[in-house]
């Protein structure tokens, strides 16, 4: 997993919208990027929910949120939707974003080993380099967390 003074890949994502973007284009200010396993499923939707709840105090600081997971553009979109997210939700169906993070790792549950995304959080500095990382996050209280962490800066 990438760890603080790490550089942030730079690896097309696609939006909600299925629009291509990189992370590159919120240079120059902090960015909260947040992975998790799956759209529209209960930890995902509570931390989905709980960063949109502090989405305007991010805003107020200057620190975009975007969230990745490898659920297709549609569904990002359908779950937004859903639930009136307005963070970024950003498509790595690839995978790439996941490898370069290091967040795509083997997961077991009742013996059965696979893979999967490792919900993780990384505050990236306006240089692009990473200042902060919560690593097998639990989702309550974590948004809270990261805007503390955030107002730091």
């Amino acid at each position: 997993m990438l760890d603080v003074g790490d550089a942030v890949p730079e690896v097309t994502l696609k939006d909600a919208d299925g629009v291509d973007f990189t992370l590159a284009r919120y240079r120059g200010k902090p960015l909260v990027v947040y992975f998790y396993p799956k759209a529209d499923t209960p930890g995902c939707t509570s931390e989905a929910k709980d960063f949109t709840a502090l989405a305007a105090d991010f805003a107020a600081l200057g620190v975009p949120v975007v969230g990745i997971s490898k659920d297709k553009s549609a569904k990002l979109k359908k779950f937004a939707e859903k639930y009136g997210l307005t963070v970024t939700l950003a498509s790595d169906e690839p995978g790439e974003m996941c490898e370069a993070f290091g967040t795509w790792v083997e997961k077991s549950l009742y013996g059965r080993k696979y893979m999967g995304i490792e919900r993780a959080t990384f505050l990236v500095g306006a240089d692009g380099k990473i200042l902060h990382v919560w690593p097998k996050v639990k989702v309550k209280g974590h948004a809270a967390e990261v805007l503390e962490a955030g107002q730091g800066l």
